[in-house]
């Protein structure tokens, strides 16, 4: 696919960056679950954190287009973009919604640094993706909101300065419709863990910084409100379309790894006195991995293109989530097929990176919940839940 100079520019400036965070780098931090700190604030030095934040702010100012860019190199390179990418998609709340005082005070922080936004409080135990029935409330009392509840899954939590959280301010049965009284807001966590936040790891199968995250009587000032009280369900759906197309994009970089990978490992490895990518039964999933990557990979640009032209991409951002996640997945599983035994071993890094692709037909939207959106948005089928 061919690129304009500009983003051409892009990946050869993230490739250099990933050069400095090899294989070793990650798998020293997946055996000790740590937080790949380093790589973040290199992330953060090089301005591409900040690549959606507009220049006024400190940032780049580059479209929705240029950040997948980013995102695409970082795990095409064998890193792990998951460690920072929630920065880049929970940025368009703030940006969108956000009083002129609140992106004054906070985007230039995050873009220099001084300030992390890695964390996005949504889910909850009992709700899952049923985001209407979350049971976490927010209630203003004077110049404060007093929250009480629990989020689980919210990755970065313990390495985050800021997080938005999405409670409800309006009892679900006080409101003419069920989308109304969730309310967005944007927690110092600084300022409250401790004191009415309490933050439990989640041990996963990947090396992911997930958690669980408790509030109990948690005051945080009026000020925190994003937007208007009651809209937040309606902002967190803006920006679930560039937080699909990130991903998408994520994920075809994961499939460009594991298909250079497998095509690297079957030129070289002999058996029966013959490169093993001589047999059309290796040959075979490594091509129909690639024309699957492909299609996928034009899915997520044009996803990405329609956004920056301020269009609504509901449609081709789930498609694109959809189809890369699954084409990063067939790519996982073929990788390892190909190195057989090998695949297995930690120095090879494919083990690592097969957990880590797995996560993206699950979240951050299940492939069934992107299937219903398509059938009913879509094709006019009828509403299943």
């Amino acid at each position: 696919m061919n690129d304009s100079d500009e983003m051409n520019e892009i990946r050869r400036a993230v490739q250099a960056l990933c050069a400095d965070f090899p294989g070793e780098y990650w798998r020293h931090k997946d055996a000790a679950r740590a937080y790949p700190g380093e790589f973040v604030d290199a992330l953060t030095r090089s301005g591409f954190l900040a690549a959606l934040i507009p220049e006024e702010f400190g940032g780049s100012g580059l479209s929705l287009e240029a950040a997948a860019v980013i995102m695409e190199e970082i795990q095409a390179a064998g890193c792990n973009g998951a460690s920072a990418h929630a920065q880049m998609y929970i940025m368009n709340t703030l940006l969108r919604y956000g009083s002129a005082e609140q992106k004054a005070r906070y985007l230039p922080k995050i873009a220099s640094g001084e300030l992390r936004l890695q964390a996005f409080g949504v889910s909850e135990p009992t709700s899952g993706t049923d985001t209407l029935s979350l049971r976490t409330t927010a209630v203003r009392d004077g110049d404060s909101y007093v929250v009480n509840g629990q989020k689980i899954w919210t990755s970065r939590a313990e390495h985050s300065d800021l997080m938005l959280l999405l409670a409800r301010t309006t009892p679900r049965d006080q409101v003419a419709k069920k989308t109304d009284g969730l309310s967005i807001f944007l927690v110092d966590m600084r300022e409250v863990v401790g004191k009415g936040m309490a933050i439990k790891p989640i041990r996963t199968m990947m090396n992911h910084s997930t958690t669980e995250v408790f509030f109990d009587e948690m005051r945080i000032p009026a000020s925190s409100l994003i937007g208007e009280e009651g809209k937040g369900f309606r902002y967190v759906l803006s920006g679930m379309n560039a937080e699909r197309i990130l991903i998408g994009a994520e994920c075809i970089g994961d499939a460009k790894w594991f298909i250079r990978k497998a095509t690297d490992y079957a030129g070289d490895r002999e058996v029966f006195a013959r490169p093993i990518g001589q047999n059309q039964g290796v040959q075979f999933p490594i091509a129909r991995c690639y024309a699957q990557m492909r299609a996928a990979e034009l899915m997520v640009r044009h996803a990405a293109q329609v956004y920056d032209q301020g269009g609504n991409p509901g449609e081709e951002a789930n498609m694109a989530k959809l189809l890369a996640s699954e084409a990063s997945w067939a790519a996982a599983d073929m990788c390892v097929q190909t190195h057989g035994g090998f695949g297995f071993a930690e120095e090879y890094d494919v083990e690592r990176k097969f957990r880590e692709a797995r996560l993206y037909t699950v979240a951050p939207i299940s492939t069934n919940l992107i299937l219903s959106y398509i059938a009913e948005h879509v094709l006019g089928l009828p509403r299943s839940y």
